[in-house]
């Protein structure tokens, strides 16, 4: 029992919400840009599967990919802060906000680097961070991505490749929130962070030798 709370205990320190940088920011993320204007060439897709740092960091790695934005989606308050959202206490998940160019990379592709980047057999959380808010998502925002997204699941709910059932969830997206600032590029520019190192660079690499026809020449190991 005791080696079970020592080793609850050092991954409790490694979770996602205690490193936060040089501490909680106390401004909410806001809504000064239009969440759902993107470039001339661009389209924006909506996933979470834990940590954003972490999510973040693999889809911009894939070729195709122009950015991914940190934020909260999925809950109903408004203007969540990181404290409210690692908290539990919004509805709202840590999700990304990818943009990218689908003359390059198609959405399907996406959602293969999604279900291939985490353990979709997770109910509400990834190792080592748990909770509601870390729950696997993905939103979609029109018919035919709810149609990619949902093959796509049934497909891997049909194989051979889990042992136990999905607990992703597919559901209409409503409203993106921007994180603070400071988690945006969170693994790029805080490389000696200790979950960055034990979890996040880790899990990126991970997905890195699993699919590295998809990654952009820069992002190979």
């Amino acid at each position: 029992m005791k080696n079970a709370f020592l080793i609850f205990l050092s991954f409790s320190l490694w979770a996602c919400k205690q490193f936060n940088g040089s501490g909680e920011n106390k401004m909410s993320a806001t809504d000064t840009q239009n969440v759902q204007q993107v470039g001339e060439f661009e389209h924006a897709a909506y996933f979470a599967s834990g940590c954003f740092w972490c999510v973040e960091a693999i889809f911009e790695s894939v070729e195709g990919v122009h950015e991914a934005i940190s934020g909260y989606s999925g809950g109903e308050e408004k203007k969540p802060t990181y404290s409210e959202v690692s908290a539990g206490r919004t509805g709202h998940a840590e999700a990304v906000k990818v943009l990218y160019d689908p003359e390059k990379v198609d959405y399907k592709t996406l959602v293969k680097v999604y279900y291939g980047s985490h353990n979709p057999t997770t109910a509400n959380g990834q190792a080592p961070d748990f909770g509601r808010q870390y729950r696997s998502v993905i939103f979609y925002q029109n018919t035919k991505e709810k149609e990619v997204a949902t093959a796509y699941r049934d497909s891997l709910a049909n194989s051979t490749l889990y042992e136990k059932p999905l607990a992703t969830e597919i559901v209409s997206f409503e409203r993106f929130w921007p994180a603070e600032d400071y988690h945006q590029d969170y693994e790029k520019k805080n490389p000696d962070n200790p979950y960055v190192r034990k979890v996040s660079v880790p899990r990126l690499n991970r997905f890195k030798a699993k699919y590295p026809e998809l990654l952009k020449e820069d992002a190979k190991l």
